[in-house]
């Protein structure tokens, strides 16, 4: 299991949210290139990027943040945040990501997601964030009936390559992360699964790991590594 340290942008700057509320935003930096070099310098493995504008806008608005991060780092960055269409995901691709995290578009429209797959395989992911076991979209402002568990199989049906799974409610708020609902997650989806969301100490990246082998690939850390409750090479250490 690997871990990847995140950057959420929103504004040009490196923020967090508390459950996804834009309201409730803490900034952390106001240089994004700096913050990733940073992350890489101590050892991160990957980079986690997130373009909080885009998820809400529904386009990609910090691709040229991606381009400056991308030239500065040898590690392999994920980006997501408002990809919609295939122009999209090249042009992230294109910005220097290695990877891409689908979100909305691949469960509104699943012939998209079958279309940016067949293009790029293994490299496009679906995030699945959900609040109570159900899938919320839009940049978490939108819940829908959906089980985290029935989104998997459809996306995986569509060439998916694996899944970010967030339980919203514990994102940002530092009680822990749902390691019993990325588990089982990740026991019955047949992709590896990125934990993201709520790791808020090295006793829940050893949790992750204690359940590694049913198909959980990496940890996402955020807010901790930003407030020091965690530091990344420990976290790395623990995770191996």
């Amino acid at each position: 299991m690997i871990i990847l340290p995140a950057i959420d942008l929103r504004g040009g700057r490196c923020v967090r949210l508390f459950q996804g509320d834009l309201t409730r935003e803490t900034v952390y930096g106001d240089d994004p290139v700096a913050m990733a070099m940073r992350w890489q310098s101590e050892g991160g493995e990957g980079l986690h990027l997130v373009d909080l504008d885009g998820a809400v806008s529904g386009a990609p608005v910090h691709l040229d943040t991606l381009r400056a991060i991308a030239a500065r780092l040898t590690i392999p960055i994920e980006f997501g945040g408002g990809l919609r269409t295939l122009d999209d995901a090249r042009a992230a691709f294109g910005a220097g990501a290695s990877r891409l995290i689908l979100g909305t578009i691949a469960l509104e429209d699943p012939d998209r997601l079958e279309e940016i797959a067949g293009q790029f395989p293994g490299r496009v992911y679906v995030a699945l964030d959900a609040r109570a076991g159900r899938v919320a979209t839009r940049g978490w402002t939108e819940t829908t009936t959906v089980h985290v568990e029935e989104a998997a199989a459809a996306c995986r049906s569509r060439g998916a390559a694996g899944f970010l799974f967030t339980d919203i409610s514990r994102d940002g708020t530092g009680v822990g992360v749902n390691v019993n609902a990325t588990a089982a997650l990740a026991a019955t989806a047949g992709l590896p699964v990125i934990a993201s969301g709520g790791v808020a100490s090295l006793d829940d990246v050893r949790a992750l790991r204690a359940v590694q082998a049913k198909g959980i690939a990496a940890a996402i850390i955020g807010r901790a590594l930003y407030t020091g409750a965690v530091r990344l090479a420990e976290a790395i250490e623990a995770a191996r």
